[in-house]
């Protein structure tokens, strides 16, 4: 009998070493910054059979978020521009935005929720949200479905 796959979302603060650097060594070899994996698991300090054990295991977050429709949520203050000043960071980042349904504005803030499709961005969605969480006026930004 086939064993069903789980997975876990897990900080990767309260990863194992080893799990880190097997996604960064994944991610040399994607980038081109090493040419092998014999190359790429030397350039992270593990060895090769511990780069293969879990190469296919292993994975961060927003590679498994990439190239799919997200759906986020903002909590903004009712400030003129400020949905334009977010808009402005998804559209810089490269996210084709699909929807955006914003609720009436209550206690000087503004609740919105912003589909976008993600495969065409060129920077990360750690650095999209980063950027939008950098804003002043936004209160809140987290992913809602994916």
């Amino acid at each position: 009998m086939a064993q069903e796959n789980k997975y876990y979302l897990v900080a990767a603060h309260a990863l194992p070493e080893i799990f880190l650097k097997v996604a960064e060594a994944n991610r040399l070899l994607r980038a081109g910054e090493a040419s092998t994996a014999q190359e790429a698991a030397r350039l992270v300090g593990i060895s090769r059979s511990a780069f293969y054990k879990y190469r296919d295991a292993v994975q961060p977050f927003t590679d498994i978020k990439a190239g799919r429709i997200i759906t986020f949520y903002i909590l903004m203050k009712n400030n003129t521009g400020m949905l334009s000043n977010v808009l402005s960071i998804f559209a810089a980042s490269g996210a084709n935005i699909l929807t955006i349904h914003q609720g009436i504005p209550t206690d000087g803030c503004a609740a919105v929720t912003v589909s976008a499709e993600t495969s065409g961005m060129c920077e990360s969605l750690e650095k999209l949200m980063e950027n939008v969480l950098a804003l002043a006026g936004v209160v809140r930004f987290e992913i809602l479905a994916g």
